[in-house]
């Protein structure tokens, strides 16, 4: 007789879902015993760096995937990557186990006591089967939840007990939507107000690349002869950053976000929030005078935005619909950026010399996925991204996400066949946050290439204290670390680099290599402003 257990593995078979990522408990390993030789379990050493390997993979290789928690203690260790999962938008399967239901009346050790409580509010839909034979058409829910706009993690507590149990015959198998199109009366009213503006500005965010719909993107900004900005803090590059419209990132603060717009008496906004402020710089949310148009598919974004006006609807799917309404605009298209001059080299260099180096080596179709806060500006400016689906990093401002998501994308263009390369940027300060994914990545022969620029120091958050006038915050050094060391321990190569000439030496070996690759860089301690 078939049991639930089997019934189970059967339903994320015919999802497509045969990779689970965890670190293995007593409550979860009557689900794994006997694990199919048809599945891949990615084993981390934590729980919050299973979960930001299990997002990294999700978005790279465009698909849900699954992440196996242990109970309440492993929910609770990987809740920091959760809230990052659920701001960058990734639909995720998060199952944890429970304990046996015969002794869940007395609260026995590792009981969950309000399991589906626990990771609220960041997931979408979170529930504990009253019986054992839901668990497979909870699993049906759950995948239906989580890839429907806005996608987002999804949560289910299952009892240890319950996978021997006899199965009911399996849930219907059924597809949902993942894309809706707007409303045709208010994209006409939208396309009327851009057609009429004097001096429009586009500003694109993240639902642009999760759309796949970068060259729609492009020919708007050329019908309407507009510059194109980047919303605040992205967690994905939204426009080919070398095309001449392309004017950069906007400033994540209220006051001077809104003079970067000043000029402009429209405003679009496609595929991100309105807007994505920190930390609190006081003024308009728009120069005086200037319209905000705002495309999301995601309600509740609309709802919270301080200004402008909505319009539902897939980022990808409403771009091509303005684009069969507008006309050729009859203005001069915005001249190109300036270039950069060349930074001054110097030992230890500077972050601008460091990614300028970075951006001279870069793979043709290399992937970015950064975590360095500090040292943010100076990358983007250096290094511009080019192709779509090209640069992750993390939408909630927590730190440990962009190891194990770098992990999580490299298995991803793995299993893929696509083989683009893997670069991570992980500051010193972040690299600590989720270290234990160098063994996952040194076990799965990934040749990603982790390059560290070492400042010895949280710099971001000195640049912080100095905004907020709050001298004197301690733990903001990071002396006695060796990263070499510690790679090294996990099975990493790893070389310190000095120069922009090791810097490629390094990049091109590391990306040859059959496993990670960790680089130190020696970089100034000099704190760069907050904005």
């Amino acid at each position: 007789m078939a049991t639930v257990r089997d019934a189970t593995y059967d339903v994320l078979r015919t999802l497509g879902m045969t990779t689970v990522f965890g670190n293995p408990g007593s409550t979860e390993e009557p689900f794994l015993r006997d694990f199919p030789a048809d599945f891949h379990y990615v084993h981390a050493l934590h729980e919050a760096t299973a979960v930001a390997m299990a997002d990294g993979y999700a978005q790279a290789a465009g698909v849900p995937a699954h992440v196996n928690l242990h109970t309440a203690p492993g929910t609770g260790n990987g809740m920091g990557n959760l809230v990052t999962a659920w701001h960058n938008k990734t639909p995720l399967i998060i199952t944890a186990g429970q304990q046996t239901r015969e002794m869940l009346l007395l609260e026995p050790r590792l009981t969950s006591r309000r399991a589906t409580e626990l990771p609220q509010p960041y997931v979408k839909w979170a529930y504990e089967p009253a019986r054992a034979q839901d668990i497979p058409g909870a699993v049906l829910r759950a995948y239906a939840t989580a890839v429907q706009p806005p996608a987002g993690p999804v949560f289910l507590s299952l009892p240890m007990d319950d996978w021997a149990q006899p199965a009911e015959p399996a849930p219907e198998m059924r597809s949902v939507a993942t894309r809706f199109g707007p409303d045709p009366r208010r994209l006409d009213e939208f396309a009327r107000i851009l057609a009429g503006s004097r001096n429009p500005v586009l500003v694109f965010g993240p639902g642009v690349d999760r759309s796949g719909s970068w060259s729609e993107a492009v020919a708007l900004a050329e019908r309407l002869a507009a510059p194109v900005w980047s919303a605040p803090a992205p967690e994905r590059a939204v426009f080919p950053e070398d095309h001449p419209h392309f004017r950069g990132v906007l400033p994540f603060a209220i006051g001077p976000l809104a003079e970067a717009l000043s000029g402009h008496d429209t405003v679009l906004v496609v595929g991100a929030p309105v807007f994505r402020y920190y930390p609190y710089v006081p003024g308009e949310h728009l120069p005086s005078g200037t319209r905000l148009l705002h495309v999301t598919d995601d309600p509740d974004e609309a709802a919270r935005a301080p200004v402008g006006d909505s319009l539902l609807g897939d980022p990808g799917l409403t771009l091509a619909a303005l684009l069969e309404l507008l006309p050729q605009a009859d203005r001069t298209p915005p001249a190109p950026r300036a270039t950069q001059a060349a930074p001054d080299i110097s030992t230890p260099l500077s972050a601008d010399a460091l990614f300028a180096a970075l951006a001279g080596h870069w793979p043709a179709d290399g992937v970015l996925v950064q975590e360095s806060p500090s040292n943010l500006a100076a990358l983007r400016r250096r290094l511009r991204i080019t192709r779509p689906a090209s640069y992750f990093t993390m939408a909630s401002g927590g730190l440990g996400y962009g190891l194990p998501a770098a992990v999580g994308v490299a298995l991803a263009e793995r299993d893929t066949g696509r083989g683009r390369p893997v670069v991570a940027v992980i500051g010193d300060g972040s690299f600590h946050y989720s270290v234990q994914a160098l063994w996952t990545a040194a076990r799965l022969s990934l040749p990603v290439v982790v390059v560290v620029p070492v400042n010895k120091q949280y710099a971001i958050l000195k640049a912080f204290a100095e905004l907020k006038e709050t001298p004197g915050v301690p733990g903001l050094d990071l002396p006695g670390l060796d990263i070499t060391a510690i790679a090294a321990g996990y099975g990493c190569a790893t070389e310190v680099v000095q120069t922009p000439d090791q810097l490629g030496a390094a990049l091109t070996a590391g990306l040859r290599a059959d496993r990670p690759t960790v680089v130190p860089v020696p970089i100034s301690t000099e704190v760069p402003s907050i904005l």
